[in-house]
C-alpha cells in the first residue's frame, strides 16, 4: 500500500502539499531542489509491500505561484502506470480515483524480487524509476504502551496533547546489514461523520423549493451529501440581515472509525547492534485524543541502503526546521526520471519494502489529565449540530437533523477493524 504518510488528507493545504512533495521521496544521491523555484513538478508516491492490502501509486503535479511561493497540487489522470517485475513481467495498474493507480487485487510484493516503476503520461512523456529489490524484514515480537503526560512537543490545533509511547521488541538478523523504518496506523471511534459549510446534510435529492418559503423539498433518490441553495454562494445573499456563513456537523448513522496515520520519519541502521535483540525501541507516540480506547497498527519496514540514506536526510532536515508543519528549505529529488529529459526534476520515490505489521489495543485506562476530544483535535473547534432553527429547512421537518453516512475511505470505515475491543 502507498506509504501511510501520503494518507494525511485531513490537514491544512500547506501541510498536505508539504507531505506530498517531501515525505515519499528518496534516491541514491539526493539532490536539493529549492521549493520556491519548484514551479511545476511531477510528484510520485509509491511503495509496494508484501502485505495483503491495496498496492497503490499516486501521481500529482505540484505547482507554486511564482510571486507568493504558495503551492497547489493537481492529481495526474489518464496515465499508463506499470510495475516491471524482475525486468520481465509487466503488471498494469488501473486508476481508481483521480491520480491514484492500483495494482491488481491479488498482487503482493515478494522478498528478493526486483521492481521498477514505469509511467507514461497522457501527453506521451515517459518516466522510469531505478530498480528496487525487496529486502527481508524480521517480525515484531512484542509491543508495549506507556502513558506519557508530556509526550508530544508539536501542537494539535493549539494544544500539546499527552500521548502513549509505543515500544517494540524484535530480533535483528545477524547475517545481514539491516535498515529499518517504522510508521503506524490508528483507529479511533468517530461520532461525527460530516461537516457542511454553508449547507445542510440531505439524505435525499432536492426536488424544489416551496413558494415564498425558505424550505426545500426532498425527493426519493438517495443523495447523502451536503446541500447548499444555489443563491447561498452569492456575496450579496444573507439571511435575516446577517452574513450567511455557517457550518453544521452531523453525527454518524452507524458505527464509524476514524483512520489516522503517522507523520514522523523514524529510521534506524543496525550497524552498531547487528544480530542483537532490540528491546523497548520506541517507534510511535499515539496522541491522547479521547478517553475511549484505540487500536494501533505498528509497521516495521525493511529499507534499502539508498532509501535509508534518503529518509535519514529528510528526518534531519525536518528536525532542523522544527517539525513537519514547517516548510523545509528544500525538496529532495527522488529515483524517478524523465527518460528523454534528464534535466527535469521529478520529486518522488518508488520503492519495494517488506513489512511486518502488528496491532495493539490501547485501553487508555492509565491516562490522566485532560484531552481535546477527537473532533476538536481534528477541527480546532467543538462540533456544531444543526439547530432546530437552521438557516434554511429541508422538508419533511420531522426527520431533521439526519445522521450522516460513514463513507469508507482512507480516513474512515464503518467496518469494525480486526483487533478492536469494546
Amino acid at each position: 500500500m502507498t506509504t501511510f504518510f501520503s494518507r494525511i488528507r485531513l490537514l491544512a493545504t500547506l501541510l498536505s502539499l508539504f507531505l506530498l512533495i517531501v515525505i515519499p521521496l528518496a534516491c541514491v544521491d539526493p539532490e536539493d531542489l529549492s521549493l520556491f523555484g519548484t514551479v511545476d513538478v511531477l510528484v510520485v508516491d509509491g511503495t509496494i509491500n508484501n502485505l495483503a492490502e491495496p498496492q497503490e501509486i499516486l501521481l500529482n503535479r505540484s505547482k507554486a505561484d511564482r510571486l507568493t511561493g504558495r503551492f497547489g497540487s493537481l492529481p495526474i489522470t489518464k496515465a499508463l502506470v506499470e510495475v516491471v517485475v524482475d525486468s520481465a513481467q509487466v503488471i498494469a495498474c488501473h486508476e481508481t480515483v483521480a491520480g491514484t493507480y492500483q495494482l491488481p487485487g491479488d498482487f503482493r510484493g515478494q522478498i528478493g524480487h526486483a521492481y521498477q516503476l514505469r509511467i507514461t503520461l497522457s501527453d506521451g512523456t515517459h518516466y522510469l524509476s531505478t530498480q528496487q529489490i525487496m529486502q527481508s524484514v524480521p517480525p515484531i515480537d512484542a509491543i508495549k504502551a506507556q502513558f506519557n503526560p508530556t509526550g508530544l512537543t508539536t501542537k494539535v490545533n493549539g494544544i500539546y496533547p499527552a500521548a502513549h509511547d509505543i515500544s517494540i521488541d524484535f530480533k535483528d538478523p545477524a547475517d545481514q546489514h539491516n535498515y529499518y523504518r517504522w510508521d503506524w496506523k490508528l483507529w479511533e471511534k468517530q461520532d461525527w461523520c460530516k461537516s457542511c459549510v454553508q449547507g445542510e446534510y440531505a439524505q435525499y435529492n432536492i426536488v424544489g423549493k416551496g413558494v415564498g418559503t425558505n424550505c426545500y423539498v426532498g425527493g426519493n433518490q438517495l443523495y447523502e451529501d451536503c446541500f447548499s441553495p444555489p443563491e447561498i454562494t452569492m456575496p450579496e445573499y444573507n439571511y435575516g440581515g446577517q452574513n450567511l456563513y455557517f457550518v453544521y456537523d452531523y453525527n454518524c448513522r452507524t458505527q464509524c472509525w476514524e483512520i489516522l496515520y503517522s507523520h514522523a520519519i523514524d529510521v534506524f541502521d543496525d550497524k552498531f547492534s547487528n544480530g542483537g535483540t532490540m528491546t523497548g525501541r520506541r517507534v510511535a507516540q499515539i496522541p491522547f485524543y479521547q478517553k475511549e480506547g484505540c487500536l494501533v497498527e505498528i509497521r516495521q519496514l525493511a529499507l534499502t541502503a539508498d532509501a535509508y540514506r534518503f529518509f535519514l536526510l529528510f528526518q534531519q532536515q525536518t528536525q532542523n526546521t522544527g517539525g513537519l508543519t514547517d516548510t523545509p528549505p528544500s525538496a529532495l529529488v527522488g529515483n524517478v526520471r524523465n527518460i528523454a529529459n534528464a534535466r527535469e526534476k521529478v520529486v518522488g520515490y518508488f520503492t519495494a519494502a517488506a513489512a511486518s505489521a502488528k496491532r495493539y489495543w490501547i485501553d487508555r485506562k492509565d491516562a490522566t489529565g485532560t484531552y481535546p476530544g477527537l473532533f476538536y483535535a481534528q477541527n480546532g473547534r467543538p462540533p456544531i449540530p444543526e439547530p432546530d432553527a437552521a438557516k434554511f429547512c429541508i422538508a419533511p421537518l420531522p426527520l431533521r437533523p439526519p445522521k450522516a453516512l460513514c463513507v469508507p475511505s482512507n480516513t474512515k470505515t464503518p467496518f469494525k477493524p480486526d483487533g478492536w475491543q469494546e
